[in-house]
Order: C-alpha cells, then sequence, then structure tokens
C-alpha cells in the first residue's frame, strides 16, 4: 500500500531563495545580497532597527499587552492607526465610517485576504496585475478563483513606467475587475509611480466605475503598501 501522500507533488522552486541561497554559498568577498528586501549590516548580518528593538523592549514590558485571543478583526488600536496612517488623519472617509481595516498576516497575506473578500463577496472575477510583478499576485489570484490579466507597466525600451500602456490596459478592464497596485518599491522593477500619475490612475478607475453605472468597488483597486517609508522618508 502506497503513502498517503505518495501523490503530492513538489512545489516548483521560489527563484528569489534559490538566489539567496546561491548568495550564501558564494565566496566572494564583495558580493552584494540584493535578493530579498531586508536590512543587513556590512558584515552581512541581519540588522534590526533600533527603534524597532526599543518598541519591541516596551511591547514586552507593558501591561497593555498581553497574550490572550484577539478579535476577529486583528488589534483594534494597530488597525485604527493602520488606518489613519494609510487615508490621512483627518479624511472624511473614516470620520463618516466608510472606510475600515483589519490585521492581516504580512504583505501577501493581506493582498490574498482583499481578493477573497472581494471574490466572494463582491462578486469580482478578474484580477489585474501589472507586468511584471511579485510572482505571489498571480498565485493567490488563481487560487481564489479570480482569471488573472496583466496591465503593462515597465517599458523595457525606455527602462521606465510605460504609463500610457499602464491607463489604456486599465480603462479596458471589465466589469467587477480588480487592479492590484504597488504603493511605493515596486517589486520587481523599483520604478513608482509620481503623484500626478496616481492622481489620474485613480481619477480614471473613478471614471469607469461612473460610466458603468457601478458603485465604486465593483472596478476596485488592492494596494500594496508593504515598504512605506524604504523608498522615501515620508509616507507621501
Amino acid at each position: 500500500m502506497g503513502s498517503f501522500f505518495g501523490e503530492v507533488q513538489e512545489a516548483p522552486p521560489i527563484e528569489v531563495f534559490c538566489l539567496s541561497d546561491a548568495f550564501q554559498l558564494d565566496k566572494d568577498a564583495n558580493k552584494v545580497n540584493l535578493t530579498v528586501g531586508a536590512y543587513r549590516s556590512n558584515e552581512n548580518k541581519p540588522w534590526v532597527l533600533p527603534c524597532v528593538r526599543s518598541v519591541e523592549r516596551s511591547m514586552a514590558a507593558t501591561d497593555e499587552l498581553n497574550k490572550e485571543y484577539l478579535p476577529i478583526t486583528g488589534l483594534e488600536s494597530m488597525c485604527t492607526r493602520g488606518l489613519k496612517l494609510i487615508l490621512g488623519e483627518n479624511n472624511p472617509l473614516i470620520a463618516d465610517k466608510k472606510a475600515d481595516s483589519c490585521q492581516a498576516l504580512g504583505g501577501t497575506g493581506a493582498v490574498f485576504l482583499a481578493l477573497q473578500f472581494l471574490h466572494n463577496s463582491c462578486k469580482c472575477t478578474t484580477a489585474y496585475i501589472s507586468h511584471p510583478t511579485w510572482p505571489n499576485h498571480k498565485g493567490i489570484a488563481e487560487f481564489t478563483g479570480l482569471k488573472v490579466k496583466e496591465y503593462r507597466y515597465w517599458d523595457p525600451v525606455h527602462h521606465n513606467v510605460d504609463f500610457d500602456g499602464m491607463l489604456r490596459d486599465i480603462s479596458d478592464a471589465p466589469e467587477r475587475a480588480i487592479i492590484i497596485l504597488h504603493a511605493c518599491a515596486h517589486n520587481p522593477t523599483g520604478m513608482d509611480l509620481s503623484r500626478e500619475q496616481w492622481e489620474k490612475v485613480a481619477a480614471l478607475i473613478k471614471v469607469c466605475s461612473r460610466e458603468l453605472y457601478l458603485p465604486p468597488q465593483i472596478r476596485s483597486c488592492v494596494l500594496r503598501s508593504q515598504f512605506s517609508g524604504a523608498t522615501t522618508i515620508t509616507i507621501d
């Protein structure tokens, strides 16, 4: 009798971790690892920001935090402050209770949760990812049952964002489409939109929704904002 797990197939290797392993095996003293988004010391050791160390010590010492189960939506204080950080302290959407937040398992986990909600509860059918993008986005979108399409982003000829192509592809997106956007530190190109370009993208999605006589969430956006503050010193 064969093993119960005998038919399980090995998952394909993840390129970024294969490159990281190859880096560890390389003996070149001048090597630099650009594969993983993490801080390293000059000795290539993991480096934690001093402010993070300080906060962790404070969290361990306070009685306000404990090991009890959190509410289903996560730590309320973190969710509330996170929402204000992203949308702005005085954003009318918050005051009018038209915006909400919940805790998720990391950046990819947050994208997955959003896609699952939009697919199951809002009946969205298609997810648009940038070309190129972080490969996990395609996998988790397909896993939720969404059809995956791409919008143009990187222009390999001019080595810049193909903004006109991006706008055309977004404007051609069908009803009940989700547009996955990288708020900053676009993965893997590192090329971000300017404030003016972001305003044009937001206006386009809003106009498309209005012309289709649909509520805005039908042509929805999932904003991945994992590296805020890493590319610039301000959250803006």
